[in-house]
């Protein structure tokens, strides 16, 4: 399986990142993960390309997640795809459909297929999937992703570090996991480094590496700090992803 960082900034743009995206590709299967603002022009820059992803799976519907789906549907009928497949937790079908009542000349254009997901196992696109739930300000759900009994990639999505998803991250090959600030900004719905240390050494959690992601403004310039808060609690191989960042999960 290769994960590719497609966007790793949150809500706030730094210039520097776009919003939440990723691509899973594995084998010619191939799955887009979130859909924030800038990850369609992310993903035109991959040997995959929007004519070659025909499966999107969100997390949640905040913006960050969600502002290039309506582009990347327009973008594939142009190219001329004639579907698209959007999965997610409850409400997917609504946003869509709300989404298309702003722009309805979009309506009909292309054979969109909506699927409704909850806290359970499915499989999509050749991928394998574990969801649970987070901790957020609304419904948003983690995942956990094997092809063909392969390893293990978790994603975090957006959520404070818990034990229960850190149990669930427990024994992947990569955890990508929210680590939206450094420690002296008071946040919820979102961990510091110190607070995701904490809760991965507590449960004992063990991964090959975690990649630090959703990073807002207020993290630039200070990753070798975060680094060392993590690593206060936690001894693994952590590290910051960054926008068109591959790794192969052999």
């Amino acid at each position: 399986m290769r994960v590719t960082f497609l966007g790793t900034g949150a809500a706030m743009p730094s210039g520097r990142r776009a919003q939440t995206g990723l691509l899973l590709d594995a084998d010619g299967d191939s799955l887009l993960v979130d859909c924030g603002s800038g990850v369609l022009n992310a993903l035109a820059r991959t040997d995959v390309g929007y004519e070659g992803v025909s499966t999107v799976l969100l997390s949640h519907h905040h913006l960050d997640h969600v502002a290039d789906l309506l582009p990347l549907m327009k973008a594939r009928w142009l190219a001329g795809a004639e579907h698209l497949e959007i999965v997610g937790p409850q409400g997917t079908k609504a946003l869509l459909d709300g989404l298309l009542d702003v722009h309805e000349y979009m309506d009909g254009r292309i054979d969109l297929r909506v699927r409704e997901i909850g806290a359970e196992s499915f499989s999509v696109a050749g991928f394998d999937i574990d969801a649970k739930e987070t901790r957020h300000s609304m419904d948003c759900l983690a995942y956990r992703f094997t092809h063909e009994e392969g390893p293990t990639f978790t994603f975090s999505a957006d959520s404070e570090a818990f034990a229960g998803l850190a149990n669930f991250g427990d024994g992947s090959a990569v955890l990508a996991h929210d680590c939206s600030f450094p420690d002296e900004v008071d946040v919820s719905n979102h961990p510091t480094p110190s607070q995701l240390g904490e809760t991965l050494a507590d449960t004992g959690t063990e991964v090959e590496r975690l990649y630090l992601t959703h990073l807002y403004p207020h993290t630039e310039g200070r990753h070798e700090e975060m680094l060392e808060s993590v690593g206060k609690h936690y001894d693994g191989d952590v590290r910051f992803a960054r926008d068109g960042l591959t790794v192969d999960i052999e």
